[in-house]
């Protein structure tokens, strides 16, 4: 199996979450500032250097429907600037709610509204990685 990064990608922030070794569980790692495409692919390909991934899961926001729009368009173009620039394995997840579920979680762990604008990305990235980790679980790979 091997390490798998799952990545909440937005306009201000990029959260960030790895996976134990065997694929089970997802664990928040970090937030990375958006700056330049540049220096994101730079940040990310050091946590796929430190933490040895062999996968990105991009979480793609899909409007109600399940269609992309504006904001899935400009996470698809990145997750292709990744692919350019990365020599691993890239695939999107559907990320609808994951932003709600990873504020409930707080909220229910009592965590501030200030403390929570600092981890809900990298949270929400959890949350996405832990879907995908969940259904690759159920097809048996």
């Amino acid at each position: 199996m091997g390490r798998i990064i799952g990545l909440d990608i937005g306009n201000v922030r990029i959260g960030v979450a790895v996976s134990d070794p065997l694929g089970i569980t997802a664990q928040a790692r970090e937030v990375i500032t958006v700056r330049s495409p540049e220096e994101d692919v730079d940040a990310i390909r050091g946590i796929v250097k430190d933490t040895g991934a062999v996968r990105i899961v991009a979480g793609l926001p899909l409007d109600q429907n399940g269609e992309i729009g504006p904001q899935a368009e400009k996470v698809l173009a990145f997750v292709e600037t990744l692919r350019t620039a990365l020599d691993i394995d890239i695939v999107t997840q559907d990320e609808r709610f994951s932003t709600a579920a990873a504020e409930r979680a707080l909220i229910g762990a009592n965590m501030r509204r200030s403390k929570r604008k600092n981890v809900i990305d990298m949270v929400a990235a959890q949350h996405i990685l832990q879907t995908y980790l969940g259904r690759q679980s159920c097809r048996g790979v």
